[in-house]
């Protein structure tokens, strides 16, 4: 038999997204006409991931948004964000990224309520973070008109490096109360 480690390295190498054990074991069943143990593939992916610790390799294996991905370690992070910084085409606009944030955080919401928050229309950036899979269309409520509910994405998940929305920052870490204007009443 071939070295399934290999094929399972293969598989999270050419994954745009992070892959889950159960993905790597369809497609090896589907290649090798056999049945594959999670435990089995779990104790591949250890031996990927320990492999990959060593200083000699740039990446790592990373465990994201219940799947598994080669990332670059945070040592390289500053030379590969100025390649991504020269090579960006379109950033999100500021309007893209409150419409995205208020998702984020207010998920399932509908886009009457994100237009509430906002006080302007959201048609077009919503279309954005559409187009640009940061969202993705999560069902309708029972309000009145049953509308569209929108929630963050797969993709928003591996972007933003969580495994899920509670590991979001929360206001409390953005809050400075060292910062005060006026003076104090006592």
């Amino acid at each position: 038999m071939q070295d399934i480690e290999q094929y399972i390295e293969a598989l999270i190498f050419v994954s745009e997204q992070s892959i889950r054990t159960e993905e790597i074991i369809f497609c090896l069943q589907a290649a090798f006409e056999q049945d594959f143990a999670e435990e089995e593939i779990n104790g591949y992916l250890q031996s990927i991931a320990q492999r990959y610790k060593a200083k000699n390799f740039a990446i790592e294996l990373v465990k994201l948004n219940n799947g598994y991905q080669f990332l670059t370690k945070k040592a390289y992070h500053q030379v590969v964000s100025l390649l991504q910084m020269q090579r960006a085409k379109k950033k999100l606009s500021q309007a893209a990224l409150e419409t995205l944030a208020i998702i984020a955080y207010k998920q399932p919401v509908t886009k009457p309520d994100v237009e509430q928050i906002r006080g302007v229309n959201c048609d077009y950036s919503i279309q954005k973070l559409l187009e640009k899979e940061l969202i993705s269309i999560v069902g309708k409520s029972d309000a009145l008109g049953k509308p569209i509910l929108y929630g963050t994405s797969s993709v928003f998940m591996d972007y933003f490096g969580i495994n899920n929305i509670s590991e979001l920052p929360q206001l409390k870490d953005f809050t400075d109360n060292t910062v005060s204007i006026g003076e104090q009443s006592e």
